[in-house]
């Protein structure tokens, strides 16, 4: 496992912290014959890790059951990690991660294909973090400009000037542009509802996990109550959240990241919950080396009832060892067609 603390181009604000750093774990897992890779993207308000619980968990926990293991069985080798890795879900999604970039070496085919290749790219939104207004603006025209067709906006923090900020991007970027809203758990489920209605002009798209992630009923409440989709993000951190969130009706759609489920075999699981339930699915992610992005992103091709992805969390990261591990091209999100995750040179 190696440590690498990069660094954002520019810092940005969401409802509960701003975020300029954004440290990554690589994991290298080798065979006879080949070598897979994975990565952990450890945040302590998300996925309750830093990158030396990180280290720690993949040398001591992951290591001795990884050693002489059957690469080849990543079903067996996921299953005796995951009870070890409750509190280690982007650990795990690195050892996740490897061992299906060996599977897809194995094959010789791509992860997206292995899983079943429903589609061979996928439009991504954008994010714009917290602004004043004018700014929000500038940086909303500047994305469109270079082909986003998407936009999530980040707030929580002000109702009032959060939808301003919402119509104002509105009427400069015009109606064929698709708008989404993500609160971070910062309004209670009055601000919702105000800030629901203020933004009806706007035409947004989603709302995304505008109430705190402990108090599941203030979700279901706003749910309830308002016009638009609203999104569970932080509220679907495991597999039985999930189910909690489709047997209540809590939310119309879930944020799938692999950071927080645990990998792309645990997101398959969330996944089919959510499509038994009948809840859209967006592909997300948090500040990430493009190799993890690309881990999502091949996640996200194989289902067709994933059918939005927010995987944005590479861009603005200095000197990440795995960039070219896919294409982005006028907001379009292209998978390699390299083998397994697609990392086009060694780490």
């Amino acid at each position: 496992a190696l440590p690498v603390p990069m660094t954002l181009t520019e810092p940005y604000e969401i409802a509960y912290e701003t975020i300029s750093h954004a440290p990554q774990v690589f994991l290298r897992l080798t065979t006879d014959s080949l070598v897979g890779y994975g990565c952990a993207a450890p945040d302590p308000e998300v996925t309750g890790e830093d990158a030396a619980s990180v280290l720690q968990f993949l040398s001591t926990v992951a290591e001795p059951v990884l050693r002489g293991a059957d690469a080849l069985r990543p079903a067996r080798i996921l299953e005796q990690l995951r009870e070890l890795a409750r509190d280690h879900s982007s650990a795990l999604a690195a050892v996740d991660m490897a061992l299906h970039d060996l599977l897809g070496k194995a094959a010789g085919i791509p992860v997206w294909r292995l899983l079943g290749g429903y589609r061979d790219r996928m439009r991504t939104s954008v994010t714009v973090g917290i602004l004043p207004l004018e700014a929000t603006v500038k940086k909303s025209r500047c994305f469109v400009d270079d082909g986003f067709l998407c936009l999530k906006l980040k707030g929580g923090k002000d109702p009032e000037l959060d939808a301003a900020r919402v119509l104002a991007v509105r009427e400069a970027v015009g109606p064929a542009i698709k708008l989404r809203f993500d609160a971070n758990q910062g309004y209670s489920v009055e601000d919702s509802q105000r800030f629901v209605e203020a933004t009806r002009p706007a035409k947004l798209e989603v709302l995304e996990q505008p109430t705190p992630r402990g108090e599941p009923d203030l979700l279901g409440r706003v749910t309830e109550t308002v016009h638009l989709p609203v999104m569970a993000d932080e509220s679907l951190m495991t597999l039985r959240d999930a189910f909690r969130i489709a047997r209540r009706d809590l939310a119309d759609m879930v944020n799938i990241k692999l950071m927080k489920v645990g990998g792309i075999a645990e997101a398959l699981a969330v996944n089919s919950v959510a499509r038994s339930a009948r809840l859209e699915v967006m592909v997300g992610c948090m500040d990430e080396s493009e190799l993890a992005i690309a881990a999502g992103l091949q996640f996200a091709l194989a289902r067709p009832n994933v059918v939005y992805a927010d995987l944005d969390g590479h861009l603005d990261l200095i000197d990440d060892p795995a960039a070219g591990t896919m294409t982005l091209r006028d907001g379009i999100l292209y998978p390699s067609d390299r083998p397994g995750l697609g990392l086009p040179t060694d780490l």
